[in-house]
């Protein structure tokens, strides 16, 4: 059994206190917004429904403070959108953060985004671990419960320089992860930068039209939103490859989580791979443009893959077109607010530069 500190009290959070409280482990829950988890510190624990079947279970202790929180733990999890990840980065450096730190998911270069926080508030990063997609697929439909539709089969691990000791801790947890060579691979194995833009970009009249009140992954999910999904996913394996790694198309990435249709990805059927999908064929579109399908997966999605581009030398014209089109439609400056260069870490590096921050020393692929 291991003592892990939960940070996050939204779906992906509730459902990972779930879990590892099923499993047997001592689960302590902290949340930075006291509204958020004061539904589940008011019924005392967390009932949940779905793969993880029917139930009520109660977390060792529900804290008010992220000191009591960390307070002899073995690693502290973290739940949270990438958005998150800055402010919970300087509420850890004001806990003096000391255990192994495990971002799941860890979005698109969140351990980079993490560390650079961290030493820019004087604080040298404790073991940094980042899986590729969070480890599940989940809603709350009211605030003190969730539904879990899917958990995955497979995620990929990676971790910053000296932090081995948080990535075999991450296994135990996860038995699904995949160690990974660098968070290079696990950043840019995040299939929601990806899945999630172009249906975003090309149906954002249908959502602001209806409220979201249709399937996003099967409704908007086209012949035409399909064939752009390919054409990005073509440009993220590229940057990949870049850094001297081969990964897995997008749909057999998915199907190894879990979240595609395994009988299409073998006709390569990418639209019906992803619409046939059983965790995510119920879930409704965004219901505004402030929806974290916006807000998070371009600026925290499309930017980095942008500068690891860049950094790495590879042209991404659609990754490029489809973030100036949400600059656009959201009335913001994705470039400016998401996670640029400066914010990684990596301002003026080149691939080999970016390949000594991310691995021991090691300039090669």
């Amino acid at each position: 059994m291991r003592s892990v500190a939960v940070i996050g009290a939204g779906a992906g959070g509730a459902a990972a206190v779930v879990e590892l409280t099923l499993k047997g482990h001592e689960v302590r829950w902290w949340n930075r917004s006291a509204a958020t988890i004061e539904p589940f510190r008011a019924a005392g624990g967390v009932r949940h429904e779905g793969v993880l079947g029917e139930g009520f279970v109660r977390p060792a202790a529900i804290v008010a403070g992220l000191d009591d929180a960390l307070d002899g733990v073995d690693a502290a999890l973290v739940c949270l959108p990438s958005l998150a990840h800055e402010a919970v980065a300087n509420a850890l450096a004001d806990a003096g953060v000391a255990c192994p730190v495990v971002l799941n998911p860890g979005h698109t270069c969140g351990a980079l985004h993490t560390a650079e926080v961290l030493r820019r508030r004087g604080v040298e990063p404790p073991p940094l671990v980042e899986l590729s997609t969070l480890t599940y697929v989940a809603r709350k439909p009211v605030p003190d419960t969730v539904r879990i539709t899917g958990v995955a089969e497979r995620v990929h691990a990676a971790c910053l320089p000296g932090g081995d000791e948080g990535l075999a801790l991450a296994r135990e947890l996860y038995p699904a992860a995949t160690p990974a060579r660098d968070v290079i691979a696990t950043s840019l194995s995040n299939v929601n930068l990806v899945l999630h833009t172009p249906g975003a970009i090309l149906s954002a009249a249908w959502v602001e039209a209806t409220g979201g009140d249709f399937r996003f992954y099967v409704d908007a999910m086209t012949p035409g939103v399909a064939r752009v999904i390919e054409a990005l996913d073509r440009e993220r394996l590229a940057v990949a490859g870049a850094y001297g790694h081969e990964l897995p198309p997008l749909i057999e990435e998915m199907a190894a989580i879990g979240t595609a249709s395994r009988e299409h990805v073998r006709t390569g059927d990418v639209r019906a791979a992803i619409a046939e999908g059983a965790a995510n064929r119920t879930l409704k579109a965004p219901d505004t443009l402030d929806h974290r399908y916006y807000a998070e997966d371009f600026g925290y999605g499309l930017v980095p893959l942008i500068e690891l581009a860049a950094a790495g030398g590879v042209v991404v014209p659609l990754a490029r077109a489809l973030v100036g089109v949400a600059c656009a439609l959201t009335g913001t400056d994705v470039f400016a607010t998401g996670l640029d260069a400066s914010r990684l870490g990596i301002s003026g590096l080149d691939r080999d530069g970016v390949l000594a921050l991310v691995r021991a020393g090691a300039l090669q692929a």
